[in-house]
This record gives structure tokens, sequence and C-alpha cells, in this order.
């Protein structure tokens, strides 16, 4: 189910507009893709940023443009580096009975048993490429790691496609892995710390005068 967000037209492309509506919350945004023409519009930034956070990044918004809804996803963004602040959105038309490719962020769940050994977890990768209609893009493709032992490791053929999408990602992707502790340094001998230094070129008390 699509979530819903409201927007406002936007026909005023002056720079003292745009700097207006930014300091009454809201922000610049274009609407395109889908054999659509593109709108230009403004969202309010805080209800984007809660609705990007509790719905995921691959979300259906059901963007209220003035009393007239269309189906979109959030498709770029841009953050004000000094005052890390959103400043722009683009939002593409999806048809929500055509599959489109995107990214899934990948969740891990539980504790890896190699940890407790010594063993160090390590995540290579951390989304994976899925094909599906909007509507069942998951959120996050969570992978239970806790039975990982010392040398175990979960590859992209080890997971079960879902129902409802396809993976793309190459099958001998490794997903997760853990490996072995790295070897302790070899410590010096108190041996070798007790032996006092060879003095060079010292003379013996026959040589001296």
């Amino acid at each position: 189910m699509a979530v819903k967000l409201k927007a406002e037209r936007r026909e005023d492309y002056q720079k003292s507009y745009t700097k207006q509506i930014r300091e009454e919350g809201r922000i610049p945004a274009v609407i395109y893709g889908n054999n659509k023409e593109p709108q230009t519009v403004s969202v309010n930034s805080i209800d984007l940023l809660k609705t990007v956070r509790d719905e995921g990044k691959n979300a259906i918004i059901s963007l209220d443009v003035e009393g007239q809804s269309v189906d979109v996803m959030l498709h770029e963004y841009q953050v004000e580096p000094i005052k890390d602040e959103l400043i722009h959105a683009d939002f593409y038309i999806v048809n929500m009975s055509q599959e489109m490719d995107v990214s899934v962020a990948i969740h891990l769940d539980g504790e890896a048993e190699g940890t407790k050994e010594g063993g160090v977890l390590q995540q290579p990768l951390y989304e994976l490429a899925v094909r599906a209609k909007p509507a069942d893009i998951p959120e996050e493709i969570k992978i239970d790691v806790s039975a990982l032992t010392v040398g175990d490791s979960i590859m992209v053929s080890d997971l079960k496609e879902g129902k409802n999408y396809e993976i793309l990602e190459d099958e001998n992707t490794t997903i997760v892995t853990v490996s072995a502790p790295d070897a302790e340094p070899v410590e010096e001998s108190d041996e070798d710390e007790d032996k006092e230094p060879e003095v060079i070129n010292e003379k013996s008390d026959d040589e001296e005068e």
C-alpha cells in the first residue's frame, strides 16, 4: 500500500521564491518518468524524510498534487553539505503493473557463532539488486547469520528467492563471511632481552697503555 504525501505545484522558478519555500520548510521537487510530462512541485522536507525513514527508500508514495494522485518513488535527492539539509528531490512515476530493477538493503539478523570464538564477521555486500513490481519490492532483505562459524559464508546462491521478486546479483557473490582471527604477533623471549649488547672495537686490558 502506498504511503501518502502532499505536494504543491510550483510555477515560479525565481531564486527568491525557491529561498522562500525552503524557509517555509518545503523543498523544490520534480515529478517525471513513465512517458509523462514532468511536473515541478514542492513538498514538506520533514514529511518526506519521515516517509523515507519509516517506509524505506523504495517506498511507493502516493503523491497528492493538489487533489490529483500519482504513484512515485523517490529517485534522487540533494543535500546541502554544510547544514546537512535536504534541498531538492526527484520523484519517478511508476507503473504498478510493470517490473522494475532496484537495490534493496541487506539486514543481518543474529550474532554469528564464529564471532564468539574470535572470528571476524565481514559483509562485502550491503545491497541486493532485485527485479519486482513496485508493490512487491521488499523494504529490506533479512539474512540470519547466527549459525555461521569460522570459515563459513553466505553467498547469493544460498538465498531463497522471494515469491514476488527476482534476485539479479551474480550467484557467486559473497554477502557475508566469518574469517579466522589474525595470528598473534610472536613475542621476544626473556632470554634475548637479558643479553648484553656486544661492544664493537672495545680495547682489552692488555692493549691499554
